[in-house]
């Protein structure tokens, strides 16, 4: 028999669901804010909560909160090797660096930079060094490496969107599905280790 698998705690996958509900509804509500001319498309989120940027506490609580929830998340993460999950609480622990280094009024500060480079790099990176060979599809080596080719895909659209106008929404898309791989990983582990239906036992045959 092979051994159980271990699951996720509750406060685990409370996390892993907060972390995108806190990242989109910040961009959202933040850039809602701002004043006429701020494109969700076109311009970044760090410019939300950048110095002198209207309501910026919003984004920054928003970032403070993501990076937190994968910190949570990154512990309670029994399923994935230790070297994911490691992966995966440096980059809440650079989103947290992003939000304590905010971009200037104008150019940019290179901590910021720095922490969100790393950010990036590390939420790409953590799927395939979670995988395992476990009956958890979202862990195997296949499926994660191909989450992990598909983040730094992105990674590399922003990298060249960086030049273009539509740097808004290619940070939006990578950081989104950033977000939600913890928590697609969570709900699959936790779905896997649960304990199969008991069945019931056979009615018991009378004898004539």
């Amino acid at each position: 028999m092979r051994p159980a698998l271990k699951r996720v705690p509750g406060w685990a996958l409370l996390s892993a669901v907060v972390a995108p509900v806190a990242l989109i509804g910040g961009w959202l509500l933040a850039g809602h804010l701002q004043p006429p001319g701020y494109s969700l498309l076109h311009q970044s989120i760090s410019s939300l909560a950048a110095r002198g940027a209207h309501d910026r506490w919003i984004m920054t609580g928003a970032l403070v909160l993501l990076g937190s929830c994968h910190l949570i998340t990154a512990v309670g993460l029994r399923p994935a090797r230790a070297l994911g999950r490691a992966t995966l609480a440096i980059g809440g622990l650079a989103t947290l660096a992003v939000a304590a280094f905010p971009q200037p009024h104008s150019g940019t500060a290179a901590t910021h930079v720095a922490a969100a480079t790393i950010g990036f790099i590390a939420l790409a990176v953590w799927p395939v060094l979670a995988a395992r060979g476990v009956d958890d599809r979202l862990l195997t080596l296949a499926v994660s490496a191909t989450a992990s080719a598909s983040l730094l895909g992105l990674l590399t659209w922003l990298t060249v969107a960086l030049n273009t106008t539509y740097l808004g929404l290619s940070e939006r898309c990578l950081t989104g599905a950033q977000a939600l791989w913890p928590l697609a990983v969570a709900l699959n582990a936790q779905h896997v280790a649960a304990p199969p239906p008991q069945a019931e036992p056979p009615e018991s045959v009378t004898r004539r």
